[in-house]
């Protein structure tokens, strides 16, 4: 089953962003059969990262909430929520 995660970040936390980017990019590799899409929200002009979201394939919610725990963002507390969705694709690629 497919589940979007929204995950918004602490306000002014984007120096902790950045310094765990690297280890966040490891994670989702490593996770990549799990990991369908993700990318991050940005602020009005295109360029301050907000938050993440991430479509992530997983038997149920909390197997989905178990794997989004272990990424290095959430590890370094860079979210004030995460919400987790389940979800179907209804047009576009095939994830």
């Amino acid at each position: 089953m497919l589940f979007v995660a929204l995950c918004q970040d602490k306000p002014d936390h984007v120096a902790l962003r950045l310094a765990t980017r690297e280890a966040h990019l490891a994670f989702l590799a490593e996770h990549a059969t799990q990991v369908k899409l993700g990318g991050a929200f940005l602020d009005a002009a295109g360029e301050k990262p907000l938050g993440s979201m991430l479509i992530v394939e997983a038997r149920d919610a909390a197997a989905a909430r178990a794997l989004l725990a272990r990424d290095p963002y959430a590890l370094a507390g860079l979210f004030v929520s995460v919400e987790v969705k389940p979800w179907r694709r209804a047009v576009g690629a095939e994830l």
